[in-house]
């Protein structure tokens, strides 16, 4: 079988595929209407979100037998069209799991913490204790929408911290020792704390909305380490204005696209000023499943994904 490898990844996929006696070309650079051209000639693709696999590369894809996606979700690809065709799908979310658990948990304690804004502030001169007085993880209500592996790795995470966790899911039963599963309106009605750990679907695009935002009985935090198009960032700015949402942990935002360093260049969303403006709002690069320990996971889970089907 011949794959073709469309983003760098950790060398042992490569390697181990060879080893396994799979044909592996490399193209990182080559533009989508030169893949399109020559997808034909294999049999796999693998891809981390260099582009969207849609539907004229799949009819150019006569032959192709499989996707890997190395990441969690598989936005990017025409899912229903590839499985009418039957391309299997192969996704790695084993690999980042635990890696997005602990960056949501960092991003909490940071902002209960006040971590940034204290760090700032010392290494500017002042030293403004009772500015920086934070908050106690212990006792509270964390919810998570969307309980599959990142929502179970986060809630891992929070049981050493006397913390009530609760979930709610499209699918039925997926609550465990770690998360209670409820419906929205309960878990509306007890978080302190929300975090999303959603795909990007139909379902999840502008999901926080104004009216979801006030259907919440208590001011709560928001951690969102899911998809930056779950949240309507305009909504968010005036939940954070008025008390509502009492601070926010973003590793995502709905302007993400190649060309996100261009909002520094041009005309910026007012939204986007405020947020990287306010002390209350911590922001990271759509890192949190961007660990050195996830890169190979993710590389080893594909390996084994396409050994378990192919070998």
């Amino acid at each position: 079988m011949k794959i073709l490898h469309l983003d760098t990844n950790h060398k042992l996929l490569i390697e181990q595929l060879n080893a396994l006696g799979f044909t592996n070309d490399e193209e990182y650079t080559s533009s989508k209407e030169y893949i399109e051209s020559i997808i034909h000639n294999y049999d796999g693709v693998i891809i981390r979100s260099r582009f969207k696999i849609d539907k004229p590369f799949l009819d150019a894809a006569t032959n192709l037998k499989f996707i890997g996606r190395v990441g969690a979700g598989l936005e990017n690809i025409d899912c229903n069209y590839a499985e009418q065709k039957n391309i299997k799908l192969i996704a790695a979310p084993e690999g980042n799991r635990n890696a997005v658990g602990e960056h949501s948990l960092a991003m909490l304690l940071s902002l209960f913490n006040k971590l940034n804004k204290a760090d700032r502030e010392v290494r500017n001169g002042k030293w403004l204790r009772e500015d920086n007085r934070g908050l106690e993880l212990d006792g509270k209500t964390v919810g998570l929408i969307g309980y599959g592996n990142m929502g179970k790795a986060f809630a891992k995470k929070l049981r050493g911290f006397n913390v009530n966790v609760l979930c709610h899911d499209i699918k039925p039963n997926v609550g465990d020792q770690n998360a209670t599963q409820v419906p929205l309106s309960e878990l509306q009605a007890k978080a302190n704390v929300l975090s999303l750990h959603t795909p990007e679907t139909p379902l999840t695009i502008n999901m926080v909305n104004s009216a979801f935002i006030n259907a919440f009985q208590h001011n709560f935090w928001l951690i969102n380490t899911a998809r930056g198009k779950s949240v309507v960032t305009k909504d968010l700015v005036s939940a954070l204005l008025n008390g509502k949402i009492l601070g926010a942990g973003l590793d995502v935002l709905e302007y993400e696209k190649s060309s996100f360093e261009n909002l520094f260049s041009s005309e910026m969303p007012e939204a986007f000023k405020y947020l990287i403006s306010a002390e209350n709002v911590l922001l990271s690069p759509h890192v949190a499943g961007w660990t050195i320990e996830s890169k190979e996971k993710l590389a080893q889970t594909i390996v084994d994904k396409i050994i378990a089907e192919f070998c």
